[in-house]
């Protein structure tokens, strides 16, 4: 499968600017995931801003 960079990039809601992988969804999910953890298109704009990116704050954002 290609990776399609600028497209990706274009709807990455991840706000950590030095990240690398942004817009690289394959990597960023599996360095999410090897730390116990969602990427940020996961969370609402609000809890995204936090940088937790923990499921217990998935858990939290969505319950209300």
């Amino acid at each position: 499968m290609e990776c399609t960079l600028s497209k990706n990039k274009t709807i990455c809601t991840c706000t950590y600017e030095p990240c690398s992988r942004k817009g690289r969804c394959c990597e960023c999910l599996h360095y999410h995931r090897r730390n116990g953890e969602l990427p940020a298109c996961y969370f609402s704009r609000e809890a995204e801003k936090t940088y937790d990116r923990s499921i217990e704050r998935f858990i939290r954002d969505f319950r209300g």
